[in-house]
Protein backbone atom coordinates (compact mmCIF):
# COMPACT_ATOMS: atom_id res chain seq x y z
CA UNK A 1 0.00 0.00 0.00
CA UNK A 2 1.14 3.48 -0.79
CA UNK A 3 2.05 5.54 2.20
CA UNK A 4 0.06 8.71 2.60
CA UNK A 5 2.01 11.89 3.07
CA UNK A 6 1.33 13.78 6.21
CA UNK A 7 0.24 17.40 6.08
CA UNK A 8 3.69 18.46 7.27
CA UNK A 9 5.42 16.52 4.50
CA UNK A 10 3.05 17.94 1.89
CA UNK A 11 3.72 21.44 3.15
CA UNK A 12 7.49 20.89 2.92
CA UNK A 13 7.25 19.53 -0.63
CA UNK A 14 5.10 22.47 -1.69
CA UNK A 15 7.52 24.90 -0.05
CA UNK A 16 10.46 23.25 -1.82
CA UNK A 17 8.72 23.58 -5.18
CA UNK A 18 7.85 27.22 -4.58
CA UNK A 19 11.41 27.97 -3.54
CA UNK A 20 12.87 26.07 -6.52
CA UNK A 21 10.70 27.81 -9.10
CA UNK A 22 11.25 31.13 -7.36
CA UNK A 23 15.02 30.75 -7.62
CA UNK A 24 14.74 29.73 -11.29
CA UNK A 25 12.52 32.73 -12.04
CA UNK A 26 14.82 35.20 -10.31
CA UNK A 27 17.85 33.66 -12.03
CA UNK A 28 16.16 34.08 -15.38
CA UNK A 29 15.33 37.70 -14.57
CA UNK A 30 18.95 38.46 -13.71
CA UNK A 31 20.04 37.08 -17.10
CA UNK A 32 17.66 39.31 -19.06
CA UNK A 33 19.84 42.48 -18.77
CA UNK A 34 22.90 40.51 -19.92
CA UNK A 35 21.11 39.19 -23.02
CA UNK A 36 19.71 42.65 -23.77
CA UNK A 37 23.22 44.14 -23.58
CA UNK A 38 24.62 41.41 -25.81
CA UNK A 39 21.83 41.87 -28.33
CA UNK A 40 22.29 45.65 -28.42
CA UNK A 41 26.06 45.34 -28.92
CA UNK A 42 25.75 42.69 -31.62
CA UNK A 43 22.97 44.57 -33.44
CA UNK A 44 24.88 47.86 -33.55
CA UNK A 45 28.48 46.62 -33.57
CA UNK A 46 28.59 43.87 -36.17
CA UNK A 47 28.86 46.33 -39.09
CA UNK A 48 32.27 47.56 -37.91
CA UNK A 49 33.38 44.13 -36.71
CA UNK A 50 35.82 43.27 -39.48
CA UNK A 51 39.49 42.60 -40.10
CA UNK A 52 40.33 46.31 -40.09
CA UNK A 53 39.18 46.51 -36.49
CA UNK A 54 42.16 44.35 -35.50
CA UNK A 55 44.78 45.56 -37.99
CA UNK A 56 44.40 49.35 -38.19
CA UNK A 57 44.67 52.15 -35.67
CA UNK A 58 41.77 54.38 -34.68
CA UNK A 59 40.71 56.84 -37.41
CA UNK A 60 40.66 60.60 -37.02
CA UNK A 61 37.45 62.55 -36.67
CA UNK A 62 37.84 63.92 -40.21
CA UNK A 63 38.20 60.44 -41.73
CA UNK A 64 35.12 59.28 -39.87
CA UNK A 65 33.12 62.34 -40.97
CA UNK A 66 34.00 61.80 -44.64
CA UNK A 67 32.98 58.14 -44.33
CA UNK A 68 29.65 59.10 -42.81
CA UNK A 69 28.99 61.63 -45.60
CA UNK A 70 29.60 58.96 -48.24
CA UNK A 71 27.51 56.48 -46.24
CA UNK A 72 30.37 53.97 -46.01
CA UNK A 73 31.86 52.08 -43.04
CA UNK A 74 34.23 54.13 -40.90
CA UNK A 75 37.83 53.28 -41.87
CA UNK A 76 40.39 52.14 -39.34
CA UNK A 77 40.14 50.02 -36.24
CA UNK A 78 41.36 49.83 -32.66
CA UNK A 79 44.74 48.13 -33.06
CA UNK A 80 46.41 50.75 -30.85
CA UNK A 81 43.82 50.03 -28.16
CA UNK A 82 44.25 46.25 -28.39
CA UNK A 83 48.06 46.39 -28.14
CA UNK A 84 47.89 48.96 -25.37
CA UNK A 85 45.45 46.85 -23.37
CA UNK A 86 47.70 43.80 -23.74
CA UNK A 87 50.78 45.77 -22.67
CA UNK A 88 49.12 47.38 -19.65
CA UNK A 89 47.50 44.13 -18.50
CA UNK A 90 50.74 42.16 -18.94
CA UNK A 91 52.71 44.55 -16.72
CA UNK A 92 49.86 44.74 -14.18
CA UNK A 93 49.72 40.94 -14.03
CA UNK A 94 53.47 40.64 -13.46
CA UNK A 95 53.19 43.13 -10.59
CA UNK A 96 49.96 41.97 -8.95
CA UNK A 97 50.01 38.16 -9.13
CA UNK A 98 53.29 37.43 -7.27
CA UNK A 99 52.56 40.08 -4.64
CA UNK A 100 48.95 39.00 -4.21
CA UNK A 101 49.87 35.32 -3.89
CA UNK A 102 52.55 36.03 -1.28
CA UNK A 103 50.18 38.15 0.79
CA UNK A 104 47.45 35.51 0.46
CA UNK A 105 49.82 32.79 1.68
CA UNK A 106 50.79 34.94 4.66
CA UNK A 107 47.13 35.49 5.59
CA UNK A 108 46.28 31.79 5.23
CA UNK A 109 49.26 30.68 7.33
CA UNK A 110 48.81 33.32 10.06
CA UNK A 111 45.04 33.55 10.32
CA UNK A 112 44.82 34.62 13.98
CA UNK A 113 47.74 37.02 14.14
CA UNK A 114 46.97 40.69 14.63
CA UNK A 115 49.10 41.75 11.68
CA UNK A 116 47.28 39.31 9.39
CA UNK A 117 43.91 40.67 10.47
CA UNK A 118 45.17 44.21 9.82
CA UNK A 119 46.39 43.30 6.32
CA UNK A 120 43.12 41.50 5.59
CA UNK A 121 41.17 44.59 6.62
CA UNK A 122 43.34 46.77 4.39
CA UNK A 123 42.74 44.41 1.48
CA UNK A 124 38.98 44.59 1.98
CA UNK A 125 39.18 48.37 2.23
CA UNK A 126 41.25 48.56 -0.97
CA UNK A 127 38.59 46.62 -2.84
CA UNK A 128 36.03 49.31 -2.03
CA UNK A 129 38.11 52.32 -3.09
CA UNK A 130 36.77 53.95 -6.30
CA UNK A 131 38.98 53.35 -9.31
CA UNK A 132 39.33 57.06 -10.07
CA UNK A 133 40.78 57.61 -6.57
CA UNK A 134 43.38 54.91 -7.22
CA UNK A 135 44.16 56.59 -10.55
CA UNK A 136 44.70 59.98 -8.89
CA UNK A 137 46.97 58.44 -6.23
CA UNK A 138 49.04 56.66 -8.89
CA UNK A 139 49.19 59.93 -10.82
CA UNK A 140 50.84 61.53 -7.78
CA UNK A 141 53.09 58.53 -7.12
CA UNK A 142 54.20 57.69 -10.68
CA UNK A 143 53.11 60.18 -13.33
CA UNK A 144 54.39 63.29 -11.54
CA UNK A 145 57.84 61.83 -10.64
CA UNK A 146 58.22 60.43 -14.19
CA UNK A 147 57.10 63.77 -15.67
CA UNK A 148 54.74 62.10 -18.08
CA UNK A 149 51.90 59.64 -18.62
CA UNK A 150 52.85 56.04 -19.36
CA UNK A 151 51.65 52.48 -19.70
CA UNK A 152 53.62 51.67 -16.54
CA UNK A 153 51.55 54.14 -14.51
CA UNK A 154 48.34 52.61 -15.86
CA UNK A 155 49.63 49.12 -15.05
CA UNK A 156 50.39 50.08 -11.46
CA UNK A 157 46.87 51.48 -11.05
CA UNK A 158 45.31 48.29 -12.42
CA UNK A 159 47.66 46.10 -10.35
CA UNK A 160 46.48 47.83 -7.17
CA UNK A 161 42.89 47.11 -8.16
CA UNK A 162 43.72 43.45 -8.88
CA UNK A 163 45.40 42.79 -5.53
CA UNK A 164 42.32 42.31 -3.29
CA UNK A 165 40.78 39.60 -5.48
CA UNK A 166 44.08 37.74 -5.89
CA UNK A 167 44.81 37.97 -2.16
CA UNK A 168 41.39 36.68 -1.14
CA UNK A 169 41.31 33.85 -3.72
CA UNK A 170 44.81 32.74 -2.66
CA UNK A 171 43.93 32.80 1.03
CA UNK A 172 40.72 30.84 0.55
CA UNK A 173 42.37 28.31 -1.78
CA UNK A 174 45.16 27.62 0.73
CA UNK A 175 42.69 27.33 3.62
CA UNK A 176 40.66 24.75 1.67
CA UNK A 177 43.60 22.36 1.50
CA UNK A 178 43.62 19.59 4.14
CA UNK A 179 46.04 20.21 7.01
CA UNK A 180 47.44 16.69 6.51
CA UNK A 181 48.93 17.80 3.18
CA UNK A 182 51.22 20.29 4.85
CA UNK A 183 51.98 17.95 7.76
CA UNK A 184 52.97 15.16 5.35
CA UNK A 185 55.37 17.44 3.50
CA UNK A 186 57.03 18.58 6.72
CA UNK A 187 57.17 14.99 8.03
CA UNK A 188 59.06 13.92 4.90
CA UNK A 189 61.80 16.42 5.70
CA UNK A 190 60.78 19.29 3.47
CA UNK A 191 61.45 22.81 4.67
CA UNK A 192 58.56 25.18 5.29
CA UNK A 193 59.37 27.12 2.11
CA UNK A 194 59.64 23.94 0.03
CA UNK A 195 56.30 22.66 1.29
CA UNK A 196 54.63 25.97 0.46
CA UNK A 197 56.13 26.24 -3.03
CA UNK A 198 56.08 22.59 -4.10
CA UNK A 199 53.10 21.14 -2.23
CA UNK A 200 50.53 23.76 -1.25
CA UNK A 201 50.75 26.11 -4.23
CA UNK A 202 50.48 23.35 -6.90
CA UNK A 203 47.59 21.80 -4.96
CA UNK A 204 45.78 25.14 -4.85
CA UNK A 205 46.56 25.94 -8.50
CA UNK A 206 42.90 25.98 -9.51
CA UNK A 207 41.93 28.70 -7.07
CA UNK A 208 45.07 30.75 -7.69
CA UNK A 209 44.74 30.66 -11.46
CA UNK A 210 41.01 31.31 -11.45
CA UNK A 211 41.35 34.22 -9.04
CA UNK A 212 44.11 35.75 -11.13
CA UNK A 213 42.12 35.48 -14.37
CA UNK A 214 39.02 36.95 -12.76
CA UNK A 215 41.13 39.81 -11.41
CA UNK A 216 42.39 40.48 -14.94
CA UNK A 217 38.86 40.46 -16.37
CA UNK A 218 37.76 42.74 -13.51
CA UNK A 219 40.15 45.53 -14.51
CA UNK A 220 40.19 45.00 -18.28
CA UNK A 221 37.37 47.45 -18.85
CA UNK A 222 38.50 50.13 -16.40
CA UNK A 223 38.69 53.61 -17.88
CA UNK A 224 38.88 56.15 -15.05
CA UNK A 225 42.34 55.21 -13.68
CA UNK A 226 43.81 55.02 -17.20
CA UNK A 227 42.58 58.51 -18.06
CA UNK A 228 44.93 60.02 -15.47
CA UNK A 229 47.81 57.55 -15.87
CA UNK A 230 48.14 56.08 -19.39
CA UNK A 231 46.28 58.97 -21.10
CA UNK A 232 46.11 57.33 -24.57
CA UNK A 233 47.99 57.37 -27.88
CA UNK A 234 47.00 57.63 -31.53
CA UNK A 235 49.53 55.01 -32.65
CA UNK A 236 50.66 51.56 -31.55
CA UNK A 237 53.10 51.83 -28.66
CA UNK A 238 55.09 49.06 -26.95
CA UNK A 239 57.19 51.39 -24.78
CA UNK A 240 55.98 51.13 -21.17
CA UNK A 241 57.35 54.59 -20.35
CA UNK A 242 55.24 56.36 -22.99
CA UNK A 243 51.52 57.24 -23.13
CA UNK A 244 49.54 54.25 -24.35
CA UNK A 245 45.99 53.72 -25.50
CA UNK A 246 43.58 50.98 -24.40
CA UNK A 247 40.25 49.67 -25.66
CA UNK A 248 38.39 51.29 -22.78
CA UNK A 249 40.10 54.63 -23.46
CA UNK A 250 39.17 54.45 -27.14
CA UNK A 251 35.55 53.74 -26.24
CA UNK A 252 35.57 56.91 -24.15
CA UNK A 253 37.15 58.90 -26.98
CA UNK A 254 34.68 57.52 -29.55
CA UNK A 255 31.76 58.35 -27.27
CA UNK A 256 32.84 62.00 -27.07
CA UNK A 257 33.15 62.36 -30.86
CA UNK A 258 29.84 62.17 -32.80
CA UNK A 259 31.70 61.14 -35.97
CA UNK A 260 33.23 58.11 -34.26
CA UNK A 261 30.23 57.10 -32.16
CA UNK A 262 29.49 54.01 -34.25
CA UNK A 263 32.87 52.54 -33.28
CA UNK A 264 31.74 52.51 -29.66
CA UNK A 265 29.56 49.48 -30.29
CA UNK A 266 32.15 47.32 -32.06
CA UNK A 267 34.83 48.24 -29.50
CA UNK A 268 32.48 47.47 -26.62
CA UNK A 269 31.51 44.16 -28.22
CA UNK A 270 35.16 43.17 -28.58
CA UNK A 271 35.90 44.13 -24.98
CA UNK A 272 32.90 42.16 -23.76
CA UNK A 273 34.00 39.11 -25.75
CA UNK A 274 37.47 39.35 -24.19
CA UNK A 275 36.02 39.47 -20.69
CA UNK A 276 33.57 36.66 -21.44
CA UNK A 277 36.36 34.51 -22.87
CA UNK A 278 38.57 35.01 -19.83
CA UNK A 279 35.72 34.12 -17.46
CA UNK A 280 34.82 30.97 -19.39
CA UNK A 281 38.48 29.94 -19.51
CA UNK A 282 38.79 30.52 -15.75
CA UNK A 283 35.74 28.35 -15.08
CA UNK A 284 37.06 25.55 -17.28
CA UNK A 285 40.41 25.60 -15.49
CA UNK A 286 38.70 25.62 -12.10
CA UNK A 287 36.57 22.63 -13.11
CA UNK A 288 39.52 20.67 -14.48
CA UNK A 289 41.79 21.27 -11.47
CA UNK A 290 39.09 21.21 -8.80
CA UNK A 291 40.34 20.07 -5.42
CA UNK A 292 38.60 16.83 -4.44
Amino acid sequence: MKKRLTSTAKFRLAKNKVFFYGVCTLSGLTMIPLFLILWELIKKGYKQFNLSLFTEVAPTSMEAMLARISDSPIPGGILNGITGTLLILAIATVIAIPLGIMVGIYLAENQKKRMANFVRSLSDLLQGIPSIVIGVVVYIWVVVPMSGYSALAGSIALAIMMLPMIIRSTEESIKMLPASLKEAGLALGGSYTTVILRVLLPSAFSGLFTGSLLAVSRVMGETAPLLVTALGAASVNWDATQPTSAISLLIWEFYNDPNLASLVWSSSLLLLLFVLGINLFAKSIAKKWKIQ
